[in-house]
């Protein structure tokens, strides 16, 4: 089977539209101010992480709200679509294909491939897309750390590592140990 090419604009910022043309390849692809962004398909532990934080989110969220994990689209602007490992939102604000309004949260599983976009580039992304709550999720420590949003920037709230217990208490209270996401 041959693989199908995609001819990407020149001297201009990519869009929504260009990025839904992308192969279905296990890569994940976003935006960040037009600029693609190219990530390899997550290994193991990092899923295993995402499917712990899904359950327990799920079970702690109240009816009004949604938890999703990637692929999902954050479609922050026309020029900015972002994937994130898990995201809250208000059930009444997603579409049928992407999110178009800030999520309550966003979780990022930190990895070799993604430490940097997810500390550094997405952060910034969130934070000026008024994303009220951010989480860090290191499975090598394994550890947590919270950034919540106060008046337009994040700080950090807590850091928990290991077998210590954490409890959200936005979006909604959810208890959160980091060891336990790992095993």
């Amino acid at each position: 089977m041959r693989g199908v090419t995609h001819a990407l604009p020149r001297s201009a910022p990519l869009t929504y539209d260009d990025l839904q043309a992308m192969p279905d390849d296990g890569h994940r692809y976003e935006l960040v101010d037009g600029t693609l962004i190219v990530t390899p398909a997550p290994k193991i532990p990092h899923q295993r992480v995402v499917g712990r934080l899904f359950i327990a989110l799920t079970h702690a969220a109240p009816a009004e709200y949604e938890v999703l994990v990637a692929p999902v689209d954050y479609v922050a602007s026309e020029h900015t679509v972002l994937e994130p490992d898990v995201l809250v939102a208000r059930r009444s604000e997603l579409g049928l294909d992407n999110l178009r309004h800030a999520p309550l949260l966003v979780v990022e599983v930190l990895s070799r491939s993604t430490r940097r976009i997810d500390m550094g580039t997405k952060r910034l992304v969130f934070e000026a897309a008024g994303v009220p709550s951010y989480w860090l999720v290191d499975p090598d420590e394994p550890g947590l750390t919270v950034l919540e949003l106060e008046a337009g920037s994040y700080h950090e709230t807590a850091r928990v590592a290991g077998d210590e217990p954490w409890t959200a208490a936005s979006p909604f209270p959810v208890r959160i140990v980091p060891g336990e996401l790992v095993t």
